[in-house]
């Protein structure tokens, strides 16, 4: 708990004893001089850590190591207060802070000044009408500052190292808005916040020596006890249940100790679960009002499959019953066409719904649907040249789109002919799949106009709206789409953008939003995909957290931020960085700013799941 509490400040940390053997440090300490595990292991030498920092260029070039050594040695040996700044060999500008302790040792803090010199170098630079002794008092007393607070940090965290631990975590655990306990290897609880009953309302709030099953009660603790198990295996389970008192919903998050015993962290996650369910069940009412737009189209081509299906089965030798239910399923199928088709004409745009999506499987499922709407006279091949991998695509909207195509070339044909469908992939930046056909082709109005909406040349019987609704599914992608001509008939040929599913998130993931709640929804979903996650609500705040973290492999965006920038020119300022770029957006696709997005990067549209936003991580890598 101590050590948990010392990684918690942002300076390094180290205290050695009298007899120059490390104590205490810091995750910090270890992390800003790349220490090995074995240097930041309690009672570790000084002088090995020093022999090993002056090998490694820590003090910049040095004849005589060993002799070096031994100063540091003998300057310890004193056991003096000192306070000293330097340049590190990678450039960076730290303090180093050293004062006694009271039964011998020392601790030292260690702080990165390398912003407050360039403020000062800055201060300097645009002060150059100041006279010098202005400038010289003001430094002397940017450095007293330091000083002073290096040695108020310093004081402070010895005197934390000399107080009752006990007292000092009672102190910061009552604080928490979470039940804090530690248990031993028989489940005795051996430490507890006052917490448990504000967690687990009806529960006792001294349980100490209690057992978890008398604590928690039965029920409760026959849910946890499985992943209790685990954690004494060695694991670090965090698992959600739903207690019976309220059925409030709470998170647990288990540690082991090391020594046999579990560290538990409980939480009352239910207004965050509520608010959960609730952005879901707006994404299905928006999923509603999307399938009652695209409705229509849809189920004309599954009605047209009904139909060609129930001809084949007219042509069979059948019973006359069975002849008059193919005949009433007909008739009922065309009558429904007719309602879609009146349907048809008030659809809008559906929403761009990518997934990771198995290209092969769907062709394969392509061929079994629209095979038996296809005269005996016309065959239909697949001609299957797509990469192996999922692949980032909407497959539902594809393969409508397929199918369209499709039943389109079938009426081209006539009663008899071939159609392809053909898919390769093209470089590593486009997917290209052709439908093509031996029917007469396309005639020069419909080269021309055949992508207008309403546009038809089958009359009465066409609508006008298939090829329209295709190229709008290839636009919302990012991609193009083209007519054309061959020597034997028509060809349609569409191109998506080549985008891999993503592999699991490595380094740090950037995530940009000015929406205080839209960030928090979008970083617990990148939390449960397995990212760590840093935010920044503007355009500045991303860039001056990128300055200083190198960790940084992946940025999320959304394109309208706060202020004029947009996620557009956040991009701008961070081309060149080798940076993984994804956007989000809730913006029409007809906006200019949406479509100039499409162009530079994946772009998401809101309200998204878990699943879209894995499967829109299309370009990142794995470190």
């Amino acid at each position: 708990m101590t050590k948990a509490g010392l990684n918690l400040i942002a300076q390094a940390l180290s205290i050695y004893d009298r007899d120059l053997r490390l104590a205490v440090a810091n995750s910090r300490y270890q992390e800003m001089f790349s220490l090995p595990d074995w240097l930041v292991t309690p009672g570790t030498r000084f002088d090995d850590t020093i022999r090993y920092l002056a090998e490694t260029g820590e003090y910049g070039p040095i004849d005589d190591v060993e002799a070096y050594v031994a100063n540091k040695v003998e300057q310890a040996c004193a056991f003096e207060p000192h306070y000293m700044e330097r340049t590190r060999a990678n450039g960076r500008t730290i303090s180093v802070e050293g004062s006694p302790l009271p039964q011998g040792g020392w601790v030292t803090v260690y702080t990165d000044i390398t912003r407050a010199k360039r403020s000062e170098q800055l201060l300097r630079a645009r002060s150059e009408e100041l006279s010098d002794q202005v400038l010289t008092h003001a430094e002397e007393l940017s450095a007293a500052n330091r000083e002073l607070a290096a040695t108020i940090t310093a004081l402070e965290e010895a005197k934390r190292q000399l107080t009752v631990i006990e007292a000092r975590t009672r102190m910061t655990t009552e604080m928490m808005p979470a039940h804090i306990a530690h248990v031993d290897a028989e489940a005795r609880y051996v430490y507890s916040n006052r917490k448990l009953n504000t967690v687990l309302p009806g529960r006792p709030s001294e349980i100490l020596g209690m057992h978890m099953s008398e604590a928690l009660g039965p029920r409760s603790f026959a849910r946890v006890e499985p992943y209790l198990r685990a954690a004494y295996e060695g694991g670090s389970p965090v698992f959600e249940f739903t207690e019976d008192h309220d059925s409030r919903r709470i998170r647990v998050a288990m540690t082991p100790d090391g020594q046999g015993g579990v560290y538990l962290l409980s939480t009352d996650v239910t207004e965050e679960t509520q608010a959960r369910v609730a952005l879901q069940q707006t994404r299905r009412r928006a999923l509603a009002a999307q399938m009652t737009s695209g409705l229509a189209h849809d189920f004309s081509n599954l009605l047209t499959i009904i139909l060609g299906m129930q001809g084949k089965l007219a042509k069979m030798e059948l019973p006359d019953e069975a002849r008059e239910l193919i005949a009433a399923t007909q008739a009922t199928a065309r009558r429904g066409g007719r309602l879609l088709d009146r349907i048809a004409d008030m659809t809008g745009k559906r929403q761009f719904m990518p997934q990771a999506t198995d290209l092969h499987a769907l062709l394969r499922d392509l061929h079994i649907l629209a095979t038996p709407s296809l005269p005996q006279g016309v065959g239909l091949s697949v001609l299957d040249h797509a990469p192996d991998g999922p692949l980032v695509l909407d497959p539902g909207m594809l393969q409508d789109a397929l199918l369209n195509l499709v039943l389109n070339a079938r009426d081209a044909c006539g009663s008899s002919g071939q159609i392809t469908v053909s898919a390769h992939a093209v470089g590593d930046i486009w997917i290209e799949i052709a439908v093509s056909d031996t029917g007469p082709g396309f005639s020069a109005e419909a080269l021309e106009k055949a992508l207008e909406p309403f546009f038809t040349t089958k009359g009465e019987e066409g609508s006008g709206l298939g090829l329209p609704m295709v190229y709008d599914m290839v636009k919302l992608t990012g991609g193009d789409l083209r007519l054309s001509n061959t020597t034997s008939g028509a060809c349609v040929t569409l191109r998506l953008p080549y985008r891999a599913a993503p592999r699991a998130a490595g380094g740090l993931t950037l995530l940009v939003e000015d929406s205080v709640d839209l960030r928090e929804t979008v970083r617990d979903m990148l939390v449960t995909l397995g990212h760590a996650v840093i935010e920044a609500a503007s355009v500045e705040e991303a860039v001056a957290l990128l300055d200083d973290l190198d960790e940084v492999r992946l940025v999320l965006s959304d394109i309208r931020l706060a202020g004029a920038a947009t996620g557009l020119d956040l991009l701008d300022r961070i081309a060149g960085r080798g940076l993984s770029c994804v956007l989000m957006t809730s913006l029409p696709p007809s906006d200019p700013l949406y479509r100039s997005a499409l162009t530079r990067a994946p772009v998401l549209r809101k309200p998204f799941s878990r699943r879209q936003l894995a499967a829109l991580i299309a370009r990142e890598t794995a470190q």
